[in-house]
């Protein structure tokens, strides 16, 4: 097993290597010039050059990489142009909160997605089979922001249930769980879409398996065949579920957007209205990181569930 930790984790180096190359030039290519946005029109020369030198921007491209490279692998993400400080304390923080979210959202879709799937699969009526399927459908259609601005309009603005925005409210207070359930619910509703689509198919697929009529030969209760399908489309589940809470930690954006929600894509979004461009690529590059690690994290698992799949790619 250690054999294929290490083989995942040196395969992630050229995918990281290639991500960070993505980022700092999409970076590079915005439009617009930051120091002049810092500075305004009226700035000296001097003061501009002054700002190039000072964040390394009067230096060819390659040369601005390599020394941004270098310096995020030592852990230094450079300074933020907007804000004045380093960025690594201000991402951190964005990041915490940005977890907070996509843990909340990744509950939601995995027990609503599996919920669903089961249903859609094995439904005791047909009614309930093109319901779990139209709400599937539903969640998938339904884009993120105008979900957050229908239930805010709806359960904030008219029912006054929860916080219309925010992270805490001190004034009213607020607790952080009254301010977390609208936008994790619309966060989840994309991926718990699809995980329901996805794995009520592959419960459909295990179906047709030879050990299903084994075990149907022996008479099993349908909820004991339920529990077996559901295991034994464990994996594919795991597969699903983790590329979703991958989407969910770099794809939140529009929500915490609407939601006001102090999460890395909020961060993001704020730093590319002000050019924030240090800003701008520690958030891409950590979210691409995020989603990286998820990766491994699942074929890690799925290995550790099925010995053939560590045996296919290291060979033993």
């Amino acid at each position: 097993m250690s054999r294929f930790i290490a083989r995942r984790l040196l395969l992630a180096i050229p995918i990281i290597l290639g991500v960070s190359l993505v980022v700092f030039a999409t970076v590079k290519i915005m439009p617009g010039d930051p120091v002049a946005a810092l500075l305004g029109p009226h700035a000296t020369p001097q003061s501009r050059a002054a700002l190039y030198a000072r964040y390394g921007l009067n230096k060819t491209v390659p040369l601005q990489y390599v020394a941004w490279l270098l310096h995020a692998i030592r852990g230094d993400l450079g300074d933020s142009i907007s804000r004045g400080t380093t960025v690594l304390p201000i991402v951190r923080s964005a990041l915490g909160n940005t977890l907070i979210l996509t843990l909340a959202a990744s509950v939601i879709s995995l027990v609503g997605g599996v919920a669903l799937a089961v249903l859609a699969a094995f439904g005791p009526a047909r009614f309930g089979r093109r319901l779990a399927s139209f709400l599937g459908i539903f969640s998938v259609s339904m884009p993120q922001y105008s979900l957050g601005v229908v239930l805010i309009v709806v359960f904030s603005a008219h029912l006054h249930w929860a916080p219309a925005g925010g992270m805490r409210d001190i004034i009213n207070g607020g607790k952080l769980w009254q301010h977390l359930v609208l936008p994790s619910i619309a966060a989840a509703a994309i991926p718990m879409g699809i995980i329901a689509r996805m794995f009520s198919a592959a419960l459909l697929e295990t179906q047709s398996e030879d050990w299903v009529d084994n075990l149907r030969s022996r008479g099993l209760s349908r909820r004991r065949m339920l529990f077996h399908f559901v295991r034994g489309s464990a994996a594919s589940l795991l597969t699903i579920a983790g590329l979703q809470i991958g989407y969910l930690l770099g794809g939140v954006i529009y929500v915490e957007v609407v939601f006001a929600w102090p999460g890395l894509g909020s961060l993001i979004y704020d730093s590319i209205s002000k050019r924030d461009l240090p800003v701008i690529q520690a958030g891409v590059l950590i979210s691409a990181l995020a989603f990286v690690l998820v990766n491994i994290a699942v074929d890690v698992s799925r290995a550790a569930l099925d010995p053939r799949l560590r045996k296919a790619a290291t060979g033993e």
